[in-house]
């Protein structure tokens, strides 16, 4: 049952992913391109951390339990850095979106 919850959140996050860098390639503003690039990387991070704990699940071993490990931090780590930015770059996307829009 886990890994069927496991599995429904990979294919969410996988999409919402391809959907942000589809945002992303179609911006034509450069913060705005930049945060949809932020948003699509804690889509990654969050995507690789649940494939981390989906591979626990298949493969309850000393191995597979160290994968898992490995994946559920390097997605940590995308995921705040990128987390990170979106805040970041979030304070600015409507200002340029309001200088650009006269233009």
């Amino acid at each position: 049952m886990a890994n069927l919850i496991f599995v429904f959140f990979i294919i969410v996050t996988f999409v919402a992913y391809f959907y942000y860098k589809t945002k992303e390639f179609r911006s034509t503003l450069p913060i705005q391109k930049k945060w949809y690039k932020a948003k699509a990387g804690v889509a990654l991070g969050i995507f690789v951390i649940v494939f981390g704990l989906n591979t626990s699940i298949v493969y309850p071993t000393l191995v597979g339990f160290l994968i898992a490990a490995a994946f559920v931090i390097i997605g940590f780590m995308k995921s705040f850095s990128s987390y990170k930015q979106v805040r970041h770059e979030g304070k600015f996307v409507k200002e340029e979106y309001e200088l650009n829009r006269n233009c």
